[in-house]
């Protein structure tokens, strides 16, 4: 079992940045991947990118390479997101999830609250 708390999120201008976090509690935290969605009001819950057990590999949604980078730190139990150049439609609430690789949902087993980023024009 994995519990997943995310922290970093809050109001910031279009261009800034934000750097959110998710702690993760149990001892099997660095044999999932992990991985950042996003959801907009009236959307559907979407890919933001994954990293692997080991911080290894990365994979990020297309539209959002070069801006936002993830990482993790197993000695912490912490993944985080670091995002550049933030933009109004950036603007959603960013969940953490752990499981296994993919950019579905579905290959996710544990999953934080939420934390809410909004950019302003």
């Amino acid at each position: 079992q994995v519990q997943l708390v995310e922290s970093g999120g809050g109001l910031v201008q279009a261009g800034g940045s934000l750097r959110l976090s998710c702690a993760a509690s149990g001892r099997t935290f660095n044999t999932y991947a992990m991985a950042w969605f996003r959801q907009a009001p009236g959307k559907e819950r979407a890919f933001v990118a994954a990293i692997s057990w080991s911080g290894g590999n990365t994979y990020y949604a297309d539209s959002l390479k070069g801006r936002f980078t993830i990482s993790r730190d197993n000695a912490k139990n912490t993944v985080y997101l670091q995002m550049n150049s933030l933009k109004p439609e950036d603007t959603a609430v960013y969940y953490c999830a752990a499981g296994g690789w993919g950019s579905s949902s579905n290959d996710y087993y544990y999953w934080g609250q939420g934390t809410q980023v909004t950019v302003s024009s």
